[in-house]
């Protein structure tokens, strides 16, 4: 199940906070703030798709999440590798490194990053 980006953006709150109040989620928001009601809306349909859930603290919900940010894109990440790169992590790799003009310092990173992972394959 996939979230929208308004849907996205809300959960980004959650995920920062780990436990939140709707009124803490409304100050939270960038200008201009939505309604209560859209992000009573917005809570309901995440609640429906297993990604929010709440504790009842006196009349008030606090809201968190049940589904890890990682976990969230890593399978989203997943699909799209899987939908425009048949499948193939390497072709993913080629074209974000070309298209994506990192700094020659941002490519050193990202080389040491798979020269780390490199090794722990090896082990």
């Amino acid at each position: 199940m996939k979230l929208t980006k308004t849907e996205e953006q809300l959960m980004e709150l959650i995920w920062a906070k780990k436990e939140i109040f709707m009124k803490d989620i409304i100050d939270d928001y960038p200008e201009p703030k939505p309604a209560t009601t859209t992000i009573a809306t917005l809570l309901k349909r995440m609640q429906n798709k297993g990604f929010v859930a709440y504790n009842l603290m006196g009349n008030s919900r606090q809201y968190y999440a049940l589904v890890k940010k990682e976990d969230y894109f890593s399978k989203h990440v997943k699909s799209l590798i899987n939908d425009f790169f048949g499948s193939s992590a390497l072709q993913f790799a080629s074209f974000f490194t070309k298209e994506t003009n990192l700094t020659t310092t941002e490519l050193e990173s990202l080389k040491k990053i798979i020269d780390d992972q490199i090794e722990r394959s090896k082990k």
